[in-house]
């Protein structure tokens, strides 16, 4: 095998800063001897939580997104926003914020890059099962595009056929669709 080019940072501007993500540009070493500078948003990375009741249905969230200016179905989900938090911390906290459930049992299902050409955001992603309602008084207060969250329970090859036929639009959720019928035939 020939030898691995290491590509040495030479250079990086913060071009903005935003309230989840900079746009930064690096200048790298490349190959042969040249450099290239590239743009990309350096992302403090998310968690999706897929909650799986006990008869095997998927709680589905559907959700206003400013950027693509549509309601898509997804999964609960979220910033790791709390510097130094556990993936899973943050899996259990946005589950029960967005879907007012909570998770006696989360497995690990992998940890996925949203699109590494221009973003460094990687997604952890769990499997919630053994799931109960939040207590009343912890129930998280919703405001601007989460306070219309609607949770719907459905059946796995039912999210996995919209993902197909294209009511599921949201990459991270079809994903995460994906990884849980993986799991859950390997456990069978």
């Amino acid at each position: 095998m020939v030898g691995v080019h290491e590509y040495r940072v030479l250079d990086r501007e913060l071009i903005y800063r935003g309230w989840i993500y900079e746009l930064v540009a690096e200048t790298v070493e490349m190959p042969g001897g040249g450099t290239a500078r590239r743009e990309f948003t350096d992302h403090s990375g998310a968690v999706v939580a897929v909650p799986v009741d006990a008869q095997g249905r998927v709680g589905m969230i559907r959700q206003y997104r400013v950027p693509t200016g549509e309601y898509l179905w997804e999964l609960p989900a979220g910033l790791r926003d709390v510097e130094g938090e556990d993936p899973a911390v943050t899996a259990r906290r946005e589950l029960a914020e967005e879907a007012d459930l909570r998770s006696d049992r989360l497995h690990k299902l992998g940890e996925f890059y949203t699109s590494p050409g221009i973003s460094n955001e990687l997604i952890h992603y769990y499997l919630a099962t053994e799931l109960s309602p939040v207590a009343e008084a912890d129930l998280h207060r919703r405001v601007e595009e989460e306070a219309h969250i609607e949770l719907v329970w459905w059946e796995l090859d039912k999210a996995l056929a919209a993902v197909a036929d294209g009511q599921i639009r949201n990459g991270v959720c079809a994903l995460a669709l994906n990884l849980t019928r993986l799991h859950l035939e390997a456990s069978k």
